[in-house]
């Protein structure tokens, strides 16, 4: 058994150059998914934005008893996105190194917009899995949500605990995850370097009121949304449909970032060097 709680947070990398499309989508060398093993037990896969220009980040986490896939892409056609053989192949990677029998796999979302759920029928068959619909009533039956959005639930994969935070704001849906074994905050589309679309302004700022103060006690080693929509530039974002990004700034923020954005939301404002807030979104 692997003690996921010792030296906890462990140190990962983030030491990658993401891959930022190309000039031609057609002619793209690269693969549809980016693979980048943060550490030993943590994956982070990048849809290439020659398949589909939201290029979002999904997580794959180990735990001992299952395996946590977070969000599946923004393209159903596995012939286009082989988001299940990717998958398949790195838990098989693993259980070689970290041989058990009947490994699980759970699917679940940082939010239930398409560019998230869109890979989720590729798992429907797949044995020893269960996939966590995108509807809010689903999603907090899936957790045990018991005072939502105000609450939060603990997801076990087998000694790897996550705690989870409602994050209604953006999408009615939207959940953050806090691995405590990485330190990693998950944040989905409610930050990220880009364009924050804001659903509902009150609701989103509580969501980011109650990340600063999970934070605030609760040890957080770097912020991961599921995009990067900015320039290297302050101020400076790629217009939407955008699939060729070559001056990208790095996918991870901080917790300084959340208290950025929630200044920007008490001000009305939207330029935050880093990201944009969106209104009305």
């Amino acid at each position: 058994m692997i003690d996921f709680r010792e030296s906890a947070p462990v140190t990962g990398s983030l030491d990658v150059q993401w891959h930022a499309g190309w000039p031609s989508p057609k002619h793209d060398p690269a693969p549809e998914i980016q693979v980048h093993a943060y550490s030993e037990h943590t994956v982070i896969l990048r849809q290439n934005k020659s398949v589909h220009f939201e290029a979002p980040f999904l997580f794959l986490l180990f735990g001992n008893e299952r395996a946590l896939l977070l969000d599946t892409g923004a393209t159903a056609d596995p012939a286009h996105f082989p988001l299940r053989a990717t998958v398949d192949t790195l838990i098989e990677r693993w259980l070689t190194r970290h041989p058990r029998p009947h490994y699980g796999l759970l699917v679940a979302h940082t939010h239930g917009h398409g560019d998230h759920i869109a890979g989720d029928a590729q798992f429907a068959d797949r044995p020893r899995t269960e996939v966590v619909g995108p509807s809010p009533a689903e999603v907090r039956d899936a957790f045990g949500f018991e005072d939502w959005p105000r609450g939060r639930a603990e997801l076990d994969l087998g000694g790897r605990v996550l705690d989870l935070l409602p994050g209604p704001g953006h999408q009615e849906a939207a959940v953050v995850f806090h691995d405590r074994h990485t330190g990693l905050l998950l944040t989905g589309d409610s930050l990220y370097p880009g364009r924050l679309y804001v659903q509902d302004e009150a609701v989103f700022a509580a969501t980011v009121d109650r990340l600063l103060a999970f934070c605030a006690t609760t040890p957080t080693t770097h912020v991961l949304g599921c995009h990067i929509e900015m320039t290297t530039r302050a101020n400076k974002d790629y217009p939407r449909g955008t699939t060729y990004q070559p001056d990208e700034p790095p996918l991870q923020l901080t917790t300084a970032h959340l208290g950025r954005l929630r200044d920007a939301l008490a001000e009305r404002s939207s330029h935050c060097d880093d990201f944009i807030v969106v209104y009305g979104e």
